[in-house]
């Protein structure tokens, strides 16, 4: 069946809506994918994701942790010792992940030629307006 032919209905609409919010930002495919590999703490994902700041990745964790995806154990050590892990659920999101990141991966260079293409284009119109005022 095509996708033409799949119903929209507005459950499903606002389903997938709720689950790319959720997961579609980069820093949650980012958590996602380092957490398939195993059980991490919370200064090994820090160390691993470069450029995410503290909050934001108490923030992303917390989102999945909420969501199901990301169970959260704290151990009786001093200091406490913390680690984040994929839930059953979240073992789900493995595939799609991914499939995402090699489809990323495989067209990144088009996907940059087509961006400069673009921009391009769109500073070559913004000079001509310009010119056209002058």
């Amino acid at each position: 069946m095509s996708p033409r032919h799949i119903r929209h209905t507005e459950s499903g609409c606002l389903a997938a809506r709720e689950v790319l919010k959720l997961v579609g930002d980069k820093w949650s495919v980012l958590v996602v994918s380092l957490l398939g590999e195993g059980p991490l703490r919370f200064t090994e994902l820090k160390r691993s994701i470069e450029g995410i700041s503290q909050r934001m990745l108490t923030l992303t964790l917390r989102g999945l942790e909420r969501d199901g995806l990301v169970t959260r154990t704290v151990f009786p050590t001093i200091p406490p010792r913390v680690d984040y892990a994929l839930t059953p659920l979240g073992q789900t999101l493995q595939e799609p992940v991914r499939a995402l990141s090699a489809w990323a991966e495989t067209h990144r260079e088009e996907i940059q030629a087509a961006r400069d293409r673009f921009d391009g284009k769109d500073a070559k119109k913004r000079t001509a307006r310009g010119a056209a005022r002058q």
